[in-house]
């Protein structure tokens, strides 16, 4: 018995140092060209100009089947929104959740809650939890996610607490009152299908929100200030009352085109000091070399935190632009050092190109076969605007007078013709979770 137990275990051993080495040989990034493609991914003829960037899948599932053990205490029905629970597991991907929250991963579990809620007012009649119940079923729900590959610590990284499917201030929850004081018609007409590109611009949806929630957050109140928190407590209310009209599907459609016009507003980087690069660049740069060394040192830091999209990239070069400017960096480092917008995002592939997401990104894709897949940017070259004297106008702000660079736009037929590149970045911890779990 001995022997065999020794002869397994040196099996297994074996098997691990196997395992290991080839995870260390796979995290070489290297072009999809030398490596087999499996025929379901496999490049179209035409060069496309958003490419997917995939995580090579592990030689095991990471997904787990068995099913979590939850509360019992939560009365939502999460086989009510069955597809959109799997795309919000699949969007918030273990590995991935931190680089995509600000972008895919967070919009999309905000609005797989509201469409849980919505579900749930068509036989409670009610468009809330009460605390207790809200903190079970928030549990529930990411054991349920966590079960099916997605990050454990999805409440952190997208702060997101029980008060999120309560009424919070709001003081409207019942759906017979609510559809008393709202123009429910209007509503719907005006936020039952969202069009991703001029909602933004025109706001039509939003406006009908915002009125809306205005209604009911002054139920019993004579007046109230315009920015109040009630009106935006009630705003969560006005999403979970549509959610409850819409099929899962549309209504996910709507919020996330809604989060996105939110999202593009903003650069969610964080800049740090930028002592260095002010001490070299200031005023008449005696040293150019100098300069660009600690602009680009400065911009490898920015380039760990996240994928960002290419409207953020554009906010956060100009952002960055102006802290310089106010720190007496008056020459334009940006084209000095050729600093591009793809520069903001995380890097990936051998060659550190910069992926930037699209301004509509899609939702991340999972295949046992590819891996993990989403659609980034690899092509353009746009060279980050430097901000002029002028007012800083947000880039998703549709101010139809500002001057934007070209921004990488979808696939057109007048980009066919662009060279494009496929990488695969295969990570460590994807390495590390195979162990772990083989162990």
């Amino acid at each position: 018995m001995r022997v065999r137990e020794g002869v397994y275990f040196s099996h297994i051993i074996q098997l691990i140092l196997l395992l290991f080495f080839l995870c260390l040989y796979r995290l070489q990034c290297i072009p999809l060209n030398d490596i087999p493609v499996p025929p379901d991914i496999s490049p179209s003829i035409e060069p496309q100009p958003f490419l997917p960037l995939l995580a090579p899948s592990p030689l095991t599932p990471l997904t787990n089947d068995s099913l979590p053990t939850l509360s019992g205490l939560c009365t939502l029905n999460f086989s009510a929104a069955e597809t959109i629970v799997s795309v919000t597991a699949t969007d918030c991907w273990a590995s991935f959740a931190p680089y995509l929250a600000n972008v895919v991963c967070c919009p999309q579990f905000d609005a797989s809650l509201v469409i849980l809620m919505g579900q749930h007012s068509k036989y409670s009649g009610m468009l809330r939890l009460n605390t207790s119940n809200a903190g079970h079923c928030l549990s529930d729900f990411e054991k349920i996610l966590e079960s099916q590959g997605a990050n454990r610590n999805l409440q952190k990284i997208c702060s997101i607490d029980p008060a999120k499917l309560t009424e919070a201030s709001c003081p409207v929850v019942d759906v017979n009152k609510f559809e008393s004081i709202v123009d429910s018609s209007r509503l719907l007409a005006a936020c039952g299908k969202v069009d991703p590109v001029n909602e933004c611009c025109h706001q039509v949806c939003q406006n009908a929100i915002q009125d809306a929630a205005t209604k009911i957050a002054m139920n019993g109140m004579s007046n109230m200030p315009e920015n109040s928190t009630r009106i935006d407590d009630c705003k969560n209310i006005v999403f979970r009352w549509l959610a409850s009209k819409l099929d899962t599907s549309s209504a996910n459609g709507v919020l996330r085109g809604l989060s996105n016009c939110k999202v593009n507003k903003v650069c969610p980087l964080v800049f740090p000091g930028m002592i260095n690069v002010t001490r070299e660049c200031r005023d008449i740069i005696s040293n150019k070399t100098s300069c660009c060394k600690a602009m680009e040192s400065y911009v490898s830091h920015l380039q760990e935190q996240s994928f960002i999209t290419n409207l953020q990239a554009l906010n956060c070069a100009a952002s960055l632009g102006m802290k310089l400017q106010k720190a007496n960096v008056s020459h334009n480092v940006y084209n000095l050092c050729r600093i591009n917008l793809k520069d903001f995002s995380l890097q990936v592939g051998s060659q550190d190109s910069g992926c930037l997401l699209p301004s509509l990104p899609s939702d991340v894709s999972y295949d046992k076969t590819s891996g993990i897949g989403f659609i980034c940017d690899l092509n353009d070259n746009i060279e980050a605007p430097w901000p002029s004297s002028s007012s800083f106008v947000p880039a998703g702000s549709c101010n139809e007078t500002a001057k934007l660079p070209a921004l990488p736009a979808a696939t057109s037929s007048s980009q066919r013709g662009l060279h494009t590149k496929k990488l695969a970045c295969p990570l460590l911890f994807s390495c590390l979770l195979i162990l772990t779990n083989f162990i």
